[in-house]
């Protein structure tokens, strides 16, 4: 026999400041997160207070203390991800459903070799192309390749890495220099 869990009680004020201290001081997080974490507590647990929560004034005031910063956020989420072996589509991806705007999106984007040596590390990491313990068959290479598109890598890049003739080819290709930069 499982025994009803009691309703919890509605939030107050107090205890609303309460977890959404404990939710910034645990995770790195957006404005944007925060303030659908502290929704999502109130239709869980409710309001005891009049009116509406005050959930956009505290998110704000957090701001304003320095406890949640968007593009300190956003500059973590990025190397996180590159290291990772990500992929610039990918990072936008996960920054956008973090709520971070477009602008700071474009601020925090990263340039051409990290974004190659992104995809040198996942290749890295899979054992993709040159990594693996022989070179891939066709069957293999497309699966290796659509691994890489789902990471967020360009088809180009994950051609090159791929299909490279050996290791050094693969490293040669992450440390070359783009007009671009």
């Amino acid at each position: 026999m499982t025994r009803a869990r009691p309703n919890p009680r509605p939030l107050t004020a107090q205890r609303l400041e309460e977890l959404a201290l404990a939710y910034v001081a645990r995770f790195a997080t957006s404005a944007a997160k925060l303030e659908g974490y502290l929704r999502r507590k109130l239709r869980e647990r409710g309001w005891e207070g009049e009116g509406e929560a005050p959930v956009a004034a505290l998110v704000s005031r957090f701001v304003a203390n320095g406890y949640v910063d968007d593009e300190a956020f956003a500059r973590a989420r990025t190397g996180s991800l590159l290291r990772r072996g990500y992929g610039a589509r990918r990072i936008a991806q996960a920054l956008s459903a973090a709520g971070i705007d477009e602008t700071m999106r474009a601020a925090t984007r990263a340039g051409q070799g990290e974004q190659r040596r992104a995809a040198l590390a996942l290749a890295q990491k899979r054992r993709f192309g040159p990594f693996g313990a022989e070179l891939p068959d066709r069957p293999q290479r497309e699966r290796q390749l659509a691994a890489m598109l789902r990471a967020g890598h360009p088809l180009d890049s994950a051609r090159e890495l791929v299909n490279a003739a050996d290791i050094d080819a693969a490293l040669a290709w992450a440390e070359a220099q783009d007009e671009d930069e």
